[in-house]
C-alpha cells in the first residue's frame, strides 16, 4: 500500500461533475449560441486559465469571462440545493485513515470552494492537504497540481495514489509519476486511459478492495 492518496473532488468524491458537464453546455443559451455537447467533456478537469482557449474553439466571439462566471453561478446554485458523496467515498476514506495513509484533495476548483464543499458533505477532516486550481499555474493534464500535493504531503509522487474520473486528471496523475486510478463517471475509459491507469474501477469501494488485495 502506498503512503499517500490524492483525490480529485468533482466527479470522484462528490457527485458534482454532472452539474459541470450539463451547465457548460446549457450556458450557451444565455448568450444566444448553439449548444455543443462535447464542450462539457472538453472542459472536464480543467482550471479557469484553460477555459478561454477551449471556449473560443466553439464560440470565437464569446465573452469568455461572462460565460465562465454564468456557468459557475449556475453550478453554485445546484450545489447549494443538493451536494452528495459518490458511492464508496466514506468507506475508502475511513480505510485509508485507519491505515495511516496521508490524504489530500487536488482539484481544478478553487481552494475555498473545495473546503466549503468538503465541509458541507462531512469529509473535510480526512484531508491533511488541499490544493486548488487557483494555486497552480497549469491545469490538468499538467502534473503540477499533483506534484504540489505530494510535496505538501512530504511524499514522493511514486508513493501516492491519484483517484480521478476525468481523462485530463488521469493524464496528469500519470505524468506526475503517481499510480493513477480511474473511477469513470460521465465518460467511459478509452484505450489511452487503460494504458495510463494503474487500475480502473466502477467505484471508490471497488478501488479500496483492490488496494486491500494488493492489486494496486
Amino acid at each position: 500500500m502506498k503512503r499517500g492518496a490524492i483525490f480529485d473532488m468533482d466527479g470522484t468524491l462528490l457527485d458534482t461533475e454532472r452539474y459541470f458537464r450539463r451547465v457548460w453546455v446549457d450556458v450557451a443559451e444565455y448568450f444566444g449560441e448553439e449548444k455543443h455537447e462535447q464542450l462539457g467533456f472538453d472542459l472536464s478537469g480543467t482550471n479557469k486559465t484553460q477555459v478561454p482557449a477551449i471556449l473560443r474553439k466553439y464560440y470565437p466571439n464569446i465573452d469568455v469571462e461572462a460565460y465562465y462566471n454564468k456557468g459557475m453561478e449556475l453550478v453554485k446554485e445546484l450545489e447549494e440545493k443538493e451536494l452528495l458523496l459518490l458511492p464508496g467515498t466514506k468507506e475508502i476514506l475511513e480505510y485509508l485513515k485507519e491505515n495511516n495513509v496521508v490524504m489530500s484533495v487536488a482539484s481544478s476548483t478553487k481552494h475555498s470552494t473545495i473546503e466549503t464543499n468538503l465541509h458541507r458533505t462531512g469529509i473535510l477532516q480526512y484531508f491533511d492537504v488541499i490544493v486548488g486550481g487557483d494555486e497552480v499555474a497549469s491545469g490538468k493534464p499538467s502534473p503540477e497540481i499533483f506534484l504540489k500535493a505530494a510535496e505538501k504531503m512530504n511524499l514522493p509522487p511514486q508513493d501516492c495514489y491519484v483517484f480521478e474520473d476525468s481523462f485530463n486528471g488521469i493524464r496528469a496523475g500519470h505524468n506526475a509519476g503517481c499510480a493513477a486510478i480511474m473511477i469513470p463517471n460521465q465518460r467511459q475509459p478509452t484505450e489511452e486511459m487503460r494504458n495510463l491507469s494503474a487500475g480502473i474501477y466502477n467505484s471508490l469501494k471497488e478501488a479500496m478492495k483492490a488496494i486491500k488485495l494488493g492489486e494496486i
